[in-house]
């Protein structure tokens, strides 16, 4: 088969994938409409894996959209959110006519030059693209992430079968409103398509954490990146969930690496890594942290990590005057009483392990997904006063805090979670913080989209 039989076979293949989740999203809405109307039932975790079997093999955003609302509390109903969970990046990667077709685009016709060996095999496939571990002709061992053709399209697809999705449930249900959910997801999944970004974003992190000997962050090799190909230095590591067996007092130094890694360049410089998946960050020997794929990066301005802190303080002293002021900080509006006291269920739920002095678990995973409880609980009361939309900032903000305390229960650590936050904060202050949030971004050429 030659190129262009490949191309037109992948077209084809993935214009039956969209068919299928078209007819599994609509089945999905006559299913609700029946429940809710005609008093019929649904068996929803049937009908989830269904969904499920649709989704699991596309190559495109949905599948990290679907494991970004399984951590929203109840965004989909609870067989839903548990099903998205399970979605994998497992669509086969490209073949090495299409690879060598595409390599030559972005770097020439004379591209293997460049390298001592480039193998034809991909080492891991991704949402957007794909990576060849190589090494260049100096000898230096490279990853080669290089993004799938025609993702712009795949994306503009994906986004409508998203609108579809959430229309479908806020038709079943309208605790949360879902409008600015859709908006963060789209504004950032677009941005992952351009690896001249990402690379800015990589040497960004680099500079952040120079002096956090827990992180480590590759180094873009400009020569050989474009932006639909970024190569860095390769980072040896093993995945983390080699370590979940692993000695206690070394499990907990690796929560504890990872901490400083996801949160420094949050209360430092308020910038947050979005994506906290498995498969973004790597163990070294000396337990710290290999911090990778920096294509999902979120920019707050400075008074929304205050609203953060603000919020913490507010829990710590039942003040709730305080508590609104956060949750007006970060966006929501015309809150009443029962929403705030619904809020700060969930605010108590997230700040729990770092609310109380002493060593403990970071918390408790019910039925498979770390908050599920709780989340059940907001969900209810949410619906009983009224519902609430969820500002654009919340969306990762919250993604990080379960996608890490997941890791964190994965491997059973017990830390002073107190101890290290309230260290990491004691000397912030939003005025510095801006200042040097628009420093380190100038630095590095990064247009501040809260300006």
């Amino acid at each position: 088969m030659n190129d262009s039989d490949q191309e037109k076979s992948n077209l084809s293949h993935r214009i039956m994938r969209y068919g299928k989740v078209s007819g599994a999203m609509a089945g999905l809405a006559a299913k609700l409409a029946g429940e809710r109307y005609l008093g019929l039932k649904i068996e929803r975790e049937d009908h989830a894996q269904e969904l499920l079997g649709a989704l699991g093999n596309l190559k495109g955003p949905l599948m990290k959209v679907g494991q970004i609302l399984a951590t929203i509390p109840e965004a989909l109903p609870a067989e839903y959110a548990s099903a998205f969970q399970q979605l994998q990046s497992n669509a086969p990667p490209m073949g090495w006519p299409f690879v060598r077709r595409r390599m030559k685009t972005e770097l020439g016709p004379d591209w293997q030059s460049l390298f001592e060996s480039f193998p034809q095999n991909a080492t891991a496939a991704a949402s957007l693209g794909q990576v060849h571990k190589s090494v260049t002709k100096d000898g230096q061992i490279v990853a080669c992430k290089l993004q799938y053709p025609d993702m712009t399209s795949a994306i503009d697809a994906d986004l409508r079968q998203l609108k579809i999705i959430f229309s479908v449930f806020e038709r079943y249900d309208k605790a949360i409103s879902t409008k600015y959910i859709y908006d963060e997801l789209k504004a950032r999944l677009y941005e992952e398509l351009d690896y001249k970004r990402e690379a800015q974003y990589t040497a960004l992190f680099a500079d952040m954490l120079d002096n956090t000997p827990q992180a480590h962050v590759p180094a873009v090799v400009d020569a050989l990146s474009t932006s639909r190909l970024l190569t860095s230095t390769w980072q040896d590591g093993a995945p983390i969930m080699n370590y979940i067996d692993a000695p206690t007092e070394q499990r907990n130094e690796i929560a504890v690496n990872l901490f400083h890694a996801w949160y420094t360049p949050l209360y430092h410089y308020g910038i947050i890594h979005g994506d906290p998946h498995l498969g973004n960050y790597t163990i070294r020997d000396d337990n710290s942290i290999n911090l990778l794929d920096f294509g999902c990066v979120r920019i707050f301005p400075a008074k929304f990590v205050g609203g953060v802190i603000d919020l913490y303080r507010a829990l710590q002293h039942n003040d709730d005057a305080r508590a609104v002021h956060a949750y007006e900080t970060w966006g929501f509006k015309n809150l009443n009483k029962e929403q705030i006291e619904t809020l700060n269920i969930w605010a108590r739920f997230l700040y729990g392990p770092i609310l109380e002095d002493k060593v403990r678990p970071i918390g408790e995973i019910t039925d498979g997904v770390y908050g599920r409880e709780t989340a059940r609980e907001v969900h209810m009361k949410l619906r009983e006063v009224g519902g609430v939309t969820v500002p654009r900032e919340f969306v990762f903000m919250d993604r990080a805090a379960l996608g890490l305390g997941s890791v964190f229960l994965h491997l059973k650590a017990e830390v002073n979670w107190y101890q290290i936050f309230n260290q990491m904060i004691e000397t912030f202050d939003t005025d510095s913080m801006q200042k040097q949030q628009n420093a380190i971004l100038d630095k590095h050429g990064i247009e501040n989209s809260n300006d």
